[in-house]
């Protein structure tokens, strides 16, 4: 079963998500992933397996910074565990992420008519189409944007 955790505040926001998805994880899942914002900059790292790798990767290659951030155990729906398919997805420029429990009935539709559109696609669930929806949209400003893009969207 999935589950999400979001942080907004004053301290690293990776200092407050980890501990959080450790509490989720007697809820069962694949694959765990976090996207920071720090400065304006989008900061994601998501993997395959328990929330043990994805901190031992992040020990790799340094822990995400940033006073803002989301976090995701993912149980898979759409597309089989592996580190594109974890969550948080992002849209094609990489500057908005998003995380996402339930399941998007019409993602195929959306997929194709997105992915004509010019949206290159990472992954192979049915969450990333959100991300990529909301990019289309995006012109009209963000909160905009999530209206159009919600009201596209067919499922939980």
């Amino acid at each position: 079963m999935c589950g999400i955790v979001g942080y907004v505040g004053q301290r690293n926001a990776v200092s407050f998500l980890l501990p959080a998805l450790h509490r989720l994880e007697y809820r069962g899942y694949d694959s765990a992933g976090v996207a920071t914002v720090r400065r304006e900059r989008l900061d994601v790292r998501k993997s395959a397996g328990k929330i043990s790798v994805l901190e031992a990767l992040m020990a790799e290659s340094g822990h995400p910074e940033g006073t803002l951030g989301i976090a995701h155990t993912r149980l898979a729906t759409h597309g089989r565990p592996s580190d594109a398919n974890a969550q948080p997805h992002v849209d094609c420029g990489a500057g908005l992420a998003i995380v996402h429990n339930g399941i998007i009935e019409n993602y195929r539709e959306l997929r194709q008519s997105l992915a004509a559109d010019g949206h290159h696609f990472r992954s192979q669930t049915d969450t990333e189409v959100i991300a990529h929806l909301i990019e289309h949209y995006r012109a009209n400003g963000l909160p905009e944007a999530v209206s159009l893009a919600g009201q596209k969207l067919r499922g939980a």
